[in-house]
């Protein structure tokens, strides 16, 4: 019992860091986009890039177990909601409240 709640903590813990890493991926990519010469080669290549990370991250903390992959999406979805209040747009945030 007691390791079954600590592998679902260590799912949820990795859905987090997979979150970070594919938001954080789309905030920088969407932040480059008017410097790089083929915008649309690197808006491919990284979601290409953080899908892949995303995808391995979510089999290896799921051991096969559709619990874990619940639990990581969980974290992953959290994550995000943070990620979007707390990169939001300046002006969003006034008119928000």
């Amino acid at each position: 019992m007691t390791a079954n709640v600590l592998y679902l903590a260590m799912a949820f813990l990795v859905g987090m860091g997979t979150g970070i890493v594919y938001f954080g991926g789309l905030w920088w990519t969407v932040r480059q986009l008017p410097f790089v010469r083929q915008p649309a080669l690197l808006t491919m290549g990284s979601f290409l890039v953080r899908t892949g990370i995303s995808l391995t991250a979510f089999y290896l903390a799921s051991e096969g177990q559709w619990e874990r992959i619940l639990i990581s999406l969980l974290g992953f979805i959290i994550i995000r909601g943070f990620l979007v209040r707390r990169i939001q747009h300046p002006s969003a945030r006034i008119s928000a409240n």
